[in-house]
């Protein structure tokens, strides 16, 4: 099967379990080329799973996952990590090794992924901290930056091979509101930029009204409700409602 014209991901019937418990029960939907899609839903919904069968690291038990018109859930190792070079991810926690200086952490996917020679990762590792607002900070340690500021690293890493598909999950937690702000308005600058297609797992639903093209909900492992803000904010369904207004998380 093809991938449609412009989606560049497509989850089509995914089911997956864990020890005989269901957590998608046929999940399909599409992301575009240059969309930022919010998967929402409650805690154990299986929204960060569907981001790790995105990338490989877990199977559907079935179903199809398009990505760039590949069915990832058919891959091999080998072919994922070709894949998944034109794919990063900022983690809930960042994510930084420790023991590294923000250069070594951003510098790693290219010395993973890429032939550069070291004077051409310089400039970039210091190209991709100028466009989340760090610059001159390569030999700094994680422990010497605030929540926020781990954060932007860990999006400086996740941009700097220049994938066509960002992954977010849950981006904005453990942050203040002023680099809540920071981080929507930066992902909102990348999909100008560049063009990169964003999938964000949150449950900041002020980040969702800001940001975001096309929301996906999730309820008891199926999509209950999907379409823009606008479409959620007139929906009839009570869930949808209360997930709104912070009655379920």
């Amino acid at each position: 099967m093809e991938m449609s014209d412009n989606h560049i991901i497509e989850f089509k019937d995914v089911h997956k379990s864990f020890n005989g418990l269901p957590v998608h029960r046929g999940i399909s939907f599409c992301v575009k080329e240059g969309e930022i899609l919010s998967l929402i839903g409650g805690s154990g919904s299986g929204k960060s799973v569907l981001l790790k069968e995105l990338i490989g690291l877990l199977k559907p038990d079935s179903g199809n996952i398009f990505v760039m018109g590949r069915d990832v859930a058919r891959m091999e190792e080998e072919e994922l990590l070709e894949i998944r070079k034109h794919v990063g991810m900022l983690f809930q926690g960042a994510a930084l090794f420790d023991s590294l200086t923000v250069f070594e952490n951003i510098a790693y996917p290219l010395l993973e992924h890429s032939k550069m020679g070291w004077l051409e990762i310089r400039r970039k590792v210091a190209e991709k901290l100028r466009l989340v607002g760090l610059e001159g900070i390569e030999e700094k340690l994680p422990e010497e930056l605030s929540g926020g500021m781990k954060k932007r690293v860990g999006l400086a890493r996740a941009i700097a091979t220049d994938p066509k598909i960002l992954l977010y999950d849950e981006p904005n937690t453990g942050v203040d509101p002023i680099n809540a702000r920071k981080i929507n308005d930066l992902m909102l600058d990348l999909r100008d930029k560049t063009g990169v297609t964003s999938i964000v797992v949150t449950h900041d639903m002020y980040s969702v009204k800001m940001i975001t093209d096309r929301i996906v909900m999730l309820y008891e492992g199926r999509i209950i409700a999907e379409g823009t803000w606008k479409d959620f904010e007139h929906s009839s369904l009570k869930i949808v409602k209360d997930f709104l207004e912070g009655n379920i998380c």
